[in-house]
């Protein structure tokens, strides 16, 4: 696969991590078919185990969210910015520290947007506790296996 065609693939990969934490935006499914594109094109080994594997976790991801509780994102007061802090805390710790770095910096970027709109830490974690009972589970397990599909991605590509 040619430079350009893998920048392509990379850019759906990003889009469909960043379309997780957009409502309506089939984030989990962009990743997997920027991932079944490579796949198409690589044929190799490693190419179609990562695509079968990706394909399990993602459909595991799927029934996951359904049994968890619904959404409530109106009481709570989730904000388009919160979406982006934590967006990019999430993103941030999953480089940070490799894979497990996730959870914290989505939560750290929950806490920071709501520490500088509410001003004090015990509103601000109050807030983080109520959005993260609300949303932050399924969104979280949506995205941290996005951003492991897109992780196993890169070390294929690297290794090849």
């Amino acid at each position: 696969m040619d430079l350009p065609q893998l920048l392509l693939v990379g850019l759906v990969l990003l889009l469909g991590v960043v379309g997780v934490l957009i409502p309506g935006v089939p984030g989990t499914w962009l990743v997997w078919a920027g991932l079944m594109w490579w796949a198409l094109h690589v044929r190799s080994s490693l190419a179609w185990s990562l695509l079968v594997a990706a394909t399990a976790l993602l459909l595991v991801v799927q029934v996951v969210k359904w049994l968890l509780p619904p959404r409530k994102v109106r009481g709570v007061g989730v904000t388009p910015r919160m979406a982006v802090f934590a967006g990019v805390g999430a993103v941030l710790g999953f480089v940070l520290i490799p894979v497990v770095g996730a959870v914290p910096g989505f939560v750290g970027g929950i806490y920071l947007c709501e520490r500088l709109r509410l001003g004090t830490h015990g509103e601000a974690w109050a807030s983080v506790r109520a959005v993260m009972r609300a949303v932050g589970t399924s969104v979280l397990v949506e995205l941290f296996a996005c951003l492991m599909v897109v992780g196993a991605w890169v070390g294929a590509v690297v290794a090849q």
